[in-house]
């Protein structure tokens, strides 16, 4: 019979810090705390987090930085003696390559708990400075009692298979139905005066450099559409405005821009617009170099709008599972990015585009599947029956 359980998630950022895995940990953690379960939330310390609890869930910070190579700074100690004295039933680390894992791999076998691995991608693995950290992963992933996977063949899920490990569960990424449920709310493309019959296609993610901005900015202008708007939303997008604005090195996207009347935006909007931009938008563009599992696809598909994305992470099983979206043509280069075809992705761009009718139906069969599948609820209730299993199995 199932039973509350004491349930450690150790994560790098939670809120209010923001990010892809923040946003995870926190849907997870609070779902299982309003289902009775005691979860705290062992992190990086913030200091806007004035409190320790957040929403049901106990919050404890650590001054701590760093990763297994770069060095973990400010002293790990009470970290791993929080692990090892505190009572839990389940402790689960989310991520490799961030202190919160790396921080007790050493100190596995000394925390009784069932302890879980949410490896999330292992993108240093090509990286030569991370080799002695892999060369060491197969007796880490060996030591866990569950290692869980958002993919099937990724290559974090494809290294435990070459191990021949068993104790691996696939369990896929999510969106919140309460943010992608009822009534739209904002008139994104009224604000953005977009023409009547106007097409609005989106990018979501920080610009950090790995997410496919300037090859969003590339794809659109070369495409071949009428009334289309390119929105580009994250935190530091304005920096990218500016670059493409006056730096001599997009004057010739800039040119282009400006003989066929592209129009772009570039927005660093809070959690409630970019939503609303999500299921207002008509394509939603993610031509990203690197990813696990991007929760901005489930985000489409939860918002009704169908994607096209590089082959980055899983999202190709994404499209697959959710016949949602389409896969940009491209290649990955020996670090592991995937790099896409600028004039075959423009005119696959111009494609979609020009067939509303494909558009509207793909976004339906990935809200469908989203709503069957891919919800929140759905996923912390996967994770709460592995966790209950683990209990319950003998030592």
């Amino acid at each position: 019979m199932d039973r509350p359980l004491s349930i450690a998630h150790c994560v790098e950022a939670y809120p209010p810090s923001i990010g892809g895995m923040a946003e995870v940990v926190r849907q997870l953690s609070e779902r299982m705390a309003r289902q009775g379960h005691m979860v705290t939330v062992l992190t990086s310390a913030h200091p806007q987090r004035t409190s320790g609890m957040l929403n049901g869930v106990k919050v404890r910070s650590f001054a701590l930085k760093g990763n297994a190579v770069d060095g973990i700074q400010g002293g790990s100690g009470p970290y791993v003696d929080a692990l090892r004295h505190g009572g839990f039933d389940v402790v689960t680390f989310f991520a490799a390559q961030q202190w919160a894992t790396d921080a007790a791999l050493p100190h596995l076998a000394e925390i009784g708990a069932r302890k879980v691995f949410v490896p999330t991608g292992f993108s240093a693995l090509r990286d030569p400075r991370w080799a002695a950290y892999y060369r060491s992963m197969p007796a880490w992933l060996a030591a866990m009692d569950l290692n869980v996977f958002h993919s099937e063949g990724y290559q974090d899920a494809a290294f435990a298979a070459r191990l021949g490990l068993t104790n691996t569960v696939l369990i896929p990424n999510g969106a919140s139905e309460e943010e992608f449920s009822g009534a739209v709310t904002g008139d994104i493309r009224g604000g953005l005066n977009l023409p009547e019959n106007g097409q609005l296609v989106l990018h979501v993610g920080s610009f950090t450099g790995i997410k496919g901005h300037k090859e969003a900015l590339e794809l659109f202008i070369r495409a071949e559409t009428a009334d289309a708007t390119l929105l580009l939303i994250g935190n530091g997008v304005h920096a990218l405005e500016h670059a493409y604005r006056t730096h001599p090195r997009f004057l010739g996207l800039r040119l282009r821009a400006r003989l066929r009347r592209k129009r772009i935006a570039f927005r660093e909007w809070d959690r409630r617009s970019t939503v609303a931009a999500l299921r207002q938008s008509d394509l939603f563009l993610f031509p990203s170099n690197l990813e696990c599992s991007p929760i901005v696809l489930f985000e489409a598909m939860a918002a009704g709008v169908p994607f096209l994305a590089s082959d980055a992470g899983n999202a190709a099983e994404i499209a697959r599972w959710s016949d949602g979206g389409w896969i940009l043509p491209g290649r990955r280069d020996e670090r592991g990015l995937v790099r896409t075809d600028i004039a075959a992705g423009a005119r696959r761009l111009s494609v979609l585009l020009a067939d509303r009718s494909l558009l509207q139906r793909t976004g339906e069969a990935g809200r469908r599947a989203w709503r069957e599948r891919f919800t929140w609820e759905r996923i912390a209730h996967r994770y709460l029956e592995e966790y209950q299993r683990l209990v319950l199995r003998q030592p």
